[in-house]
């Protein structure tokens, strides 16, 4: 096997500054995608529903492109596509206002194409990270990807925040994002060159012969993968669909007065949390186990009950509490999944894992957003049910699990 060019570390810091910089797009435009949304003529049930809409496309299209990628080996291709998408639309917002009674229609379906680019890339990034990591430990490889990428999620906020602050408009803090779009795809394109096959970092290569390619739909159903993966996918399913959207907390916060420059900087908080979170579990994850994981169905129980109250610093706690589950979600449970399946059914493992937390993303996101206007109470107890569910059952299958172990 060649010696590859970079050390695994350097090839997840790249991973991790690629993300930084998307995120810094990505994150920053998504600050303000209620106040933008609602500039354009939405209602907030418009908006609740256009960014539900938007994460439920990112998780649910993965479904499609992780067993396509997988099948045609072309992780590199939709992960530079993935990401050259979100580049190219976040970007495009600022000419909406500029657009009259289109303009909403067209923000709307650039939200949406942003939330695709991400569905595109997501498996197939994931699956190149997993490979690189795994000799340096799967829980901090991913902590620190996300770390870095926590760091960009922060960071953009805080750029379209001064932008908006300094020029008085939300459209010219969108325009700037172009720029940490470009230097993402330059990084992403340099990794390429320098580590066209991460899997020569796996430090206990499989022996066993690969199958024969299956059906993509085949795939795409998880024809050939445990009762496990699809026992813990459906735990982490229903704390997903337990998280309501920052554009709904958003609207909670502007209904609390609190101005539309300010929101990016409240977000940007939320995203350093979050890079806290993702580097304290991936450490836990590496050294207790799976066990860690177990916090995450309490968090997001926690978060309606705290986000939605009327006093604002009890809000802005539960702010927090969302950043700390967020951040577990959408890192260190990455780990797990890559040590249940094959390695040569990972991009299609993180699409189908990603696909079933999208249909529950979008029953929980219309629930919350149908509930909020009616019963806050009513909210806390569906949502504290569906956790207390995902809780049982999250501990059943790690039992089998560690059994299997």
């Amino acid at each position: 096997m060649t010696k590859p060019r970079w050390s695994a570390w350097q090839v997840v810091f790249g991973f991790g500054l690629v993300s930084l910089f998307a995120d810094m797009v990505y994150e920053g435009a998504r600050s303000l995608y209620g106040p933008a949304l609602l500039a354009l003529g939405a209602s907030a049930a418009v908006v609740g529903l256009v960014t539900g809409a938007g994460e439920a496309m990112a998780l649910v299209l993965r479904l499609f492109a992780g067993p396509i990628a997988d099948r045609r080996g072309a992780h590199w291709s939709f992960t530079i596509v993935g990401y050259g998408l979100t580049a190219v639309c976040v970007p495009l917002l600022a000419v909406t206002p500029r657009l009259g009674a289109a303009g909403l229609l067209v923000g709307s379906l650039l939200i949406l194409a942003e939330r695709a680019g991400k569905a595109v890339r997501s498996p197939s990034k994931s699956a190149l990270l997993a490979q690189a990591a795994r000799s340096v430990g799967r829980g901090k490889g991913f902590g620190v990807h996300k770390a870095l990428d926590q760091l960009g999620a922060f960071s953009g906020p805080l750029l379209v925040a001064a932008i908006v602050a300094f020029t008085g408009s939300i459209w010219t803090g969108l325009a700037w994002l172009a720029v940490p779009g470009a230097i993402a795809l330059v990084i992403l394109l340099v990794i390429r060159r320098a580590v066209p096959d991460p899997t020569v970092y796996d430090p206990k290569p499989s022996a066993a012969a690969k199958p024969a390619p299956q059906s993509w739909w085949r795939a795409a159903l998880g024809a050939n993968l445990p009762g496990a993966f699809f026992g813990y996918a459906i735990a982490m399913a229903l704390t997903t669909g337990g998280l309501v959207t920052f554009a709904v907390l958003s609207v909670h916060l502007s209904r609390q007065g609190v101005p539309t420059a300010a929101i990016p900087v409240v977000y940007a908080g939320a995203m350093l949390v979050e890079a806290i979170a993702a580097l304290l579990t991936g450490w836990a994850f590496d050294r207790l186990g799976s066990r860690v994981l177990l916090v995450v169905p309490i968090l997001v129980a926690l978060v309606p009950a705290l986000a939605f109250g009327p006093v604002l610093g009890v809000t802005l706690v539960g702010v927090a509490v969302w950043a700390l589950a967020y951040g577990i979600q959408d890192s260190t449970i990455k780990a797990l999944v890559a040590d249940l399946v094959p390695a040569h059914t990972l991009a299609s493992a993180y699409g189908i894992f990603a696909a079933i937390q999208g249909v529950f993303a979008i029953g929980g996101g219309f629930l919350a957003g149908y509930l909020l206007d009616r019963s806050v109470p009513a909210l806390i107890v569906v949502i504290a049910v569906a956790q207390a569910v995902a809780l049982v059952l999250l501990i059943i299958t790690l039992r089998r699990v560690h059994r299997a172990g």
